[in-house]
């Protein structure tokens, strides 16, 4: 293969649609728009939601729920995933989120007990679980809030 033979892949190019460009385009003279109207008008068109008059479904149905506008949302990680450290480790979340573990720090990230902890680690977090600080301590390892 050489340069001047390479081709885009088959239906990854199309040309663009160019509307009012004649009859035998087959979307001249009203460019697909119809006959008249408020969708056929430049800038025409109805708001997200609009059902002609009738009353929108977002305001039919009922308002249910709160949502804090101040709630924490935290990473979360169990004992189990800590378990690819080395012993005597220092887990932080920068580690965390260098060894793939945690996508986003969010808020802090919080350690809860689910699954067997194997090694004795120093783990640095904004919060623990109960059983995730005891499981810890267990091992040997230490628990600091951050």
């Amino acid at each position: 293969m050489k340069l001047h033979e390479l081709k885009p892949a088959e239906g990854s190019r199309k040309v663009r649609n160019r509307v009012g460009r004649g009859t035998s385009s087959g979307n001249g003279k009203t460019s697909g728009r119809g006959q008249k109207g408020q969708k056929a008008r430049s800038g025409g068109g109805v708001r997200l939601g609009f059902e002609g008059g009738q009353t929108p479904l977002f305001r039919r149905l009922p308002k249910r729920g709160f949502t804090n506008i101040n709630a924490k949302e935290y990473a979360i990680v169990n004992l189990e995933q800590l378990n690819v450290f080395e012993d005597g480790a220092e887990v932080t979340p920068v580690v965390l989120i260098e060894a793939g573990i945690v996508k986003a720090e969010k808020s802090g990230v919080k350690i809860l007990g689910n699954g067997e902890l194997t090694k004795k680690l120093t783990v640095k977090a904004a919060k623990f679980s109960k059983s995730a600080e005891e499981a810890i301590t267990a091992k040997g390892g230490s628990v600091e809030v951050i």
